[in-house]
């Protein structure tokens, strides 16, 4: 489903992504690890074309993403942003319908699919027309996560999902997005530091770091990578070829 080829991207002397290959196929969960400013987020973000890359390729289900319509590609994406993202000033179904009501469904039809989206996450009806300052984090992270999947998209990015939520709530989610990724038949790619998240969401797993994806292989065989990054990454190690501030 997606496609990359000698992706790089530099910001200044500072080279962030430097020859990125990478294949995710259709319906498959990807999970990339890596330490804080290594680069996951950028990814995500040239492969939205959010952030041009400054060489490379980026396919889509085949096609060159920069001969697609912007709204006809974007129609395709699904994302749910670490922060959640939901807008302050709308109440929570129309953050989740937002682009139901853009493509122009009537706002009661739209009203109604947030409703479904919402009871997917686990959200009552009632939050619907709360605003995201009425609900606690691990709500609006569920909001975020039925925004995410309102439109049915073929391909789902998280970025950090679990981050700031407590174990259990974590947890929730982590069993949500596989539940989505699955209902859906989506392809997802998760970046995370949660090493709980990639074991509970992901079917491959690759590790960026120095502008490379250093180790790349299924789940379950991350704890015995024997890769001197992956074991320094997994278990926390100050010692290794992954540099500390010290």
């Amino acid at each position: 489903m997606i496609e990359l080829r000698g992706l790089r991207k530099a910001f200044g002397a500072n080279t962030v992504l430097d020859g990125i290959d990478l294949d995710v196929g259709r319906g498959e969960s990807l999970v990339v690890i890596g330490g804080s400013g290594t680069g996951k987020s950028v990814l995500l973000k040239c492969i939205l074309g959010l952030v041009t890359p400054d060489a490379g390729t980026i396919r889509l289900d085949g096609q060159d993403t920069r001969e697609m319509p912007r709204d006809a590609f974007l129609a395709r994406f699904g994302m749910l942003f670490q922060g959640g993202a939901l807008f302050d000033s709308l109440p929570v179904w129309q953050n989740v319908a937002f682009r139901h009501l853009k493509d122009g469904l009537s706002r009661p039809e739209a009203r109604a699919r947030a409703v479904d989206s919402l009871a997917r996450v686990g959200l009552p009806e009632r939050t619907a027309d709360l605003y995201p300052a009425e609900l606690s984090g691990g709500m609006q992270k569920r909001a975020a996560l039925a925004r995410a999947i309102a439109a049915s998209p073929q391909v789902i990015f998280f970025d950090e999902p679990t981050a700031g939520l407590d174990p259990i709530m974590a947890g929730v989610i982590n069993r949500l997005i596989r539940e989505a990724v699955t209902d859906l038949g989506a392809t997802a790619v998760t970046i995370t530091h949660d090493m709980t998240t990639v074991h509970a969401v992901a079917d491959r797993v690759g590790l960026l770091h120095g502008g490379h994806l250093r180790w790349m292989g299924p789940a379950a065989e991350l704890d015995r990578s024997g890769d001197p990054y992956v074991e320094q990454f997994i278990h926390g190690r100050a010692q290794g070829p992954i540099a500390t501030l010290r």
